[in-house]
């Protein structure tokens, strides 16, 4: 495969993560409140209603791997996001919690065949792109704060459902793309069977689950923290979360340079052990503030270490990416589903509370310990395989030719990356935002000049409706800008890449 196709590819693949990952992590923060306010469910059903998707997808995921090495992996991911979609469908349309019992059926069943064929499409491209995994975790997170910025603005015009629909065409949309990629023919002939790679990769699956059950168990503890603890509202405990998710967006291309330079077990034994230090300073209940920060620590921890273990796993597969991909998919659910069960079960009391948070961190500080002889047993290079930089005698030739037309296109690619440069783009972005925002301010209905200069206004007036259409939309633009801004100093701080 020549580099324009990998490229495109590993394009495709993140496209169609991010459309699918952020609506999905909105429908998670929001379908517990929804089910409970919108719809007049008890906790027992909300409690069900999320298990019974939980349930779905862990039966699904070792039957979309062996999907996966099957067929086609992106028309399998693609089937997936349908499935996702209607799931979407069903929660808007639903009358009350019967019918929602089977959107969780689909969003199960889709969530197990898009993930599972979607990383296994990724470990196809592991030896030319040893980011591959990296790359995917950075387009996860940039999907995620986007899918809450854009719900959590725009919920107070079109309410939950209407949130349910846009997240119902962003699955389309990355079906779409997914039906639209090439993709490389699979190879099943002496592929490991489920069982074998099971057998093989054991102690790496622990650790997974291990790291998905303190990872969701903190999300998790952190997030009842905000809402009972601190007594703060939707649109505040979001403004808590958004900084990490940013982090995730920006961070896991940089931090693989570490990987390359120290190897991946020391990564993944500093991430653990900086995941301990959030857990358990959680436990002090410091102020919103604080805990952002911290939350911001803590998913750049996690932004190194998940990429890691994604591509160890893959690397180990061999011919067997989506099986591989599949037991992967369900280690992490099995430790996300135990996470969350304990950290709600001992959130009830201040003993049960600090019990948690505490016990998270002594789980991450014992897999920092066993994180080396876990890598090792199975059988992975400790550094990433980089792309091979030798070639035949009879490749020389070829290999000067490419060089020649290289050196010969140059002016093309210094004019795409003068066109590409973030800084020049921000610039563009932001002349045209105060652009804009003189005029509507000439007009009464600048909201950044309002937020300013009026009032004063109570916090919904921020996060939920500030009145005028046109003072809405200048929130929603505001609040992007603002990312966008954050987003373009980070990558221009960061772009002196260390490897």
């Amino acid at each position: 495969m020549d580099e324009v196709t990998q490229k495109k590819r590993s394009e495709e693949n993140q496209l169609a993560a991010a459309l699918t990952r952020g609506p999905a992590e909105v429908l998670d923060f929001l379908l517990p409140l929804w089910v409970g306010s919108q719809l007049g469910a008890s906790a027992a059903e909300v409690g069900a209603l999320t298990a019974l998707e939980t349930l779905v997808s862990f039966v699904v995921r070792p039957i979309a791997g062996s999907l996966a090495d099957r067929f086609d992996r992106g028309r399998v991911a693609a089937a997936g996001a349908v499935l996702y979609g209607l799931s979407f469908v069903v929660y808007a349309v639903t009358p009350g919690i019967g019918v929602a019992y089977l959107a969780a059926v689909l969003g199960g069943a889709g969530g197990a065949l898009f993930w599972v064929a979607l990383r296994a499409r990724v470990g196809e491209g592991l030896a030319r792109d040893d980011a591959a995994f990296s790359r995917l975790f950075a387009a996860e997170g940039g999907g995620t704060w986007i899918a809450f910025v854009v719900a959590l603005t725009a919920i107070a015009w079109i309410d939950y459902r209407g949130v349910f629909w846009l997240g119902a065409a962003a699955c389309v949309v990355a079906a779409v793309v997914l039906l639209n990629a090439k993709s490389a023919p699979v190879r099943a002939e002496g592929a490991p069977r489920l069982l074998q790679l099971g057998k093989r990769m054991r102690p790496m699956l622990a650790l997974v689950a291990l790291t998905a059950m303190a990872e969701a168990g903190v999300a998790l503890l952190l997030l009842m923290h905000l809402q009972r603890g601190h007594q703060l509202q939707l649109g505040e405990i979001a403004a808590v979360f958004i900084p990490g998710f940013i982090v995730y967006s920006i961070l896991p291309d940089y931090l693989h340079g570490f990987v390359r330079k120290i190897g991946r077990t020391r990564v993944l034994a500093l991430a653990m052990v900086a995941s301990a230090l959030f857990a358990a300073g959680l436990s002090f209940a410091p102020s919103p503030a604080v805990l952002a920060v911290m939350w911001i620590l803590s998913a750049a921890a996690f932004a190194a270490a998940i990429p890691v273990e994604q591509a160890v796993v893959a690397e180990a597969a061999g011919l067997s990416l989506g099986r591989a991909m599949g037991i992967y998919e369900s280690a992490t659910l099995l430790g996300a589903t135990i996470g969350t069960f304990l950290a709600g079960q001992l959130y009830g009391s201040d003993a049960g509370w600090r019990v948690a948070c505490f016990g998270a961190a002594v789980l991450l500080l014992f897999g920092s310990l066993v994180v080396r002889g876990a890598v090792r047993r199975v059988g992975v290079a400790e550094f990433p395989v980089e792309p091979a930089k030798t070639v035949s005698q009879k490749e020389e030739p070829a290999l000067r030719m490419i060089e020649e037309a290289s050196q010969e296109s140059e002016p093309v690619k210094a004019d795409t990356n003068k066109r590409a440069n973030p800084i020049r783009n921000w610039a563009i972005h932001a002349a045209v935002y105060v652009l804009a925002q003189a005029a509507l301010a000439m007009a009464g209905h600048s909201w950044p000049v309002e937020a300013l200069f009026g009032g004063p206004h109570d916090a919904g007036w921020f996060w939920n409706s500030s009145g005028h259409w046109l003072l809405n939309l200048g929130r929603i633009w505001t609040f992007v800008f603002v990312i966008d801004t954050v987003w373009t100093a980070g990558r221009a701080l960061l772009k002196k890449r260390p490897y």
